[in-house]
């Protein structure tokens, strides 16, 4: 199946077709938080906004909003947690397996010091993942497809063995792939279709809605990004995948939730317009659908403008995945607007937690796994202008 034709045909708008139906100018908002921002520290608000948010999410994972609100009023805080009743008293700032995903692929990114396929990130799942991280701090599938990478097969088929295609798996860990990718829309959605055959089926929904976060993220790096840019960008796609937008699944379920959430104030109003959605149980991972978590995200970060402490609090208060949930939306507001609105004392509890845990891929505060994809980045950089000189010469 042609990659390209797939893409455009899933889930790109027009942004024609936006403006007939009135949602491109409810996407209008201001320039990025603090004015002009590196694009090192939009990495860093990345990665961070990622971690910090997914472990102020773990504790309240699964749970509807009622019961949340229930116990602990708001949650505008990192907390103590537990999971998979193993036991493990968890400290505040803990991350989880969506975490650990990303690790890994930060290694392959910073090791290569260029964009990764799935044969390089595979490379590291051998070498660095811990078999005893399943039921720990990963999902038990992820050991099966652990085995899978070590029998050497082609990494490229190993996320046929997964059993769940629309998961969000993918989506809610690819931040890196869109940070190797810094404003290149397209070159994030390639390599996340890509690095994302280790995880989910070639072209699944779990993979189309990756892409969503990969491209939202490369966007935000832009040199002048506002919430309105990423958000065209989500919307137009690129303009080489082509005039011809087909179904535009996902791109309807967007214009969608945006229309209707347009007006919620707060995550309160956000969680009650979304009730009536997104309320599937009884099956496995039933509130982690990766359409569910991915829109509710894009709807966050329009409605917090690229702030990511309250994308975050208000991810962490939304109930049901509230933890991947709160990694998109607070990751790309921090590759948008930075991590100066974090508070510095959550960004130094994620990383003591990451010393106290038993058992994970890598331990790196989140400051050094932000400048090795910086570095990465910009090695990247040095190559293509070295080939653009040598090429010149031609």
């Amino acid at each position: 199946m042609n990659r390209r034709w797939f893409l455009h045909h899933g889930f790109f708008l027009p942004a024609a077709a936006l403006a007939a139906r009135g949602s491109v100018a409810e996407f209008q908002s201001g320039p990025a938080a603090g004015g002009k921002i590196s694009l090192r520290e939009k990495f860093f608000g990345c990665i961070v906004g990622c971690h910090v948010g997914s472990s102020m999410g773990a504790p309240c994972e699964g749970w509807p909003y009622e019961q949340i609100e229930s116990k602990y009023g708001t949650i505008d805080r990192l907390m103590p947690y537990q999971h998979y009743n193993n036991g493990w008293n968890r400290e505040a700032g803990t991350t989880e397996d969506g975490c650990e995903r990303q690790k890994l692929m930060i290694t392959a990114i910073i090791e290569k010091k260029d964009r990764v396929n799935a044969e390089d990130v595979r490379k590291i799942w051998v070498r660095d993942m811990k078999p005893e991280q399943a039921g720990m701090i990963s999902e038990p599938f992820e050991m099966r497809l652990l085995e899978m990478a070590k029998s050497g097969i082609p990494a490229c088929d190993i996320g046929r063995y997964c059993d769940y295609a629309g998961l969000n798996s993918f989506a809610r860990s690819c931040h890196p792939i869109g940070l190797i990718n810094a404003g290149d829309v397209e070159g994030a959605v390639t390599d996340v279709f890509e690095v994302g055959q280790l995880y989910q089926t070639t072209n699944s929904r779990g993979l189309q809605w990756a892409a969503i976060t990969g491209m939202a993220i490369a966007a935000a790096t832009k040199p002048g990004a506002t919430v309105n840019s990423v958000l065209g960008a989500i919307h137009n796609g690129d303009p080489r995948f082509g005039k011809d937008f087909g179904e535009m699944r996902a791109a309807q379920e967007i214009e969608r939730a945006l229309t209707r959430t347009k007006d919620c104030k707060d995550f309160r109003e956000l969680r009650k317009a979304f009730d009536a959605i997104y309320s599937g149980s009884g099956t496995p991972y039933a509130f982690s659908s990766a359409n569910e978590v991915v829109t509710k995200a894009i709807c966050i970060f329009r409605m917090v403008k690229g702030n990511p402490k309250d994308a975050m609090i208000a991810a962490a208060n939304l109930g049901r995945d509230t933890d991947c949930l709160a990694a998109i939306a607070a990751g790309i507001s921090g590759a948008l607007s930075g991590a100066s609105a974090i508070p510095e004392d959550w960004i130094k509890q994620v990383d003591y937690a990451t010393t106290k845990m038993p058992v994970t891929n890598n331990r790196r505060p989140l400051r050094e796994h932000a400048d090795g994809l910086y570095e990465a980045y910009r090695a990247r950089l040095r190559k293509m202008r070295s080939f653009a000189d040598e090429m010149e010469q031609a």
